[in-house]
């Protein structure tokens, strides 16, 4: 890893939580999966995430035509364009709810830029912790990057 992007990672401080479980467990065979990534993936024609990008991106259920605008060029993204489903698995998730191994995908994934600072991303959080609540979403699937 370059010596600047291991300076910025070893600088962060992580999170302090009181409580890791926020909400009751749901049983898998019940649960609404929504994938939450940080990745900085998009749909092709959405802005491009910018370096230090606080925002976020959605990715609906059967989005395919999508772009990755990480600014990590240490990140090795050949995983990726071989197979959507390393970062976003979506078509795993599908085939597991059509074989009644969960309830359902949700509608709507979310990415984000994972170069950020998730201290300064707080707001977007809340946006899209407000947008799965709305859409019934009880289990998220985090998949850094």
């Amino acid at each position: 890893m370059p010596a600047v992007g291991r300076g910025f990672i070893e600088r962060l401080e992580p999170p302090d939580f009181d409580n890791s479980h926020w909400t009751e467990s749901v049983p898998l065979r019940n649960s609404k999966i929504a994938i939450v990534s940080t990745a900085a993936v998009s749909n092709r024609g959405d802005r491009p995430f910018s370096w230090l990008a606080r925002d976020y991106r959605v990715i609906g259920k059967n989005d395919r035509d999508l772009v990755m605008t990480h600014v990590a060029v240490e990140y090795d993204r050949t995983a990726w364009q071989q197979d959507l489903n390393t970062i976003i698995p979506l078509d795993r998730l599908i085939e597991m709810e059509k074989d009644k191994e969960i309830g359902s995908v949700a509608d709507n994934h979310y990415t984000f830029m994972g170069a950020a600072d998730p201290r300064d991303m707080e707001k977007s959080a809340l946006e899209v912790s407000k947008k799965m609540k709305m859409e019934a979403v009880d289990t998220v699937f985090l998949v850094p990057v």
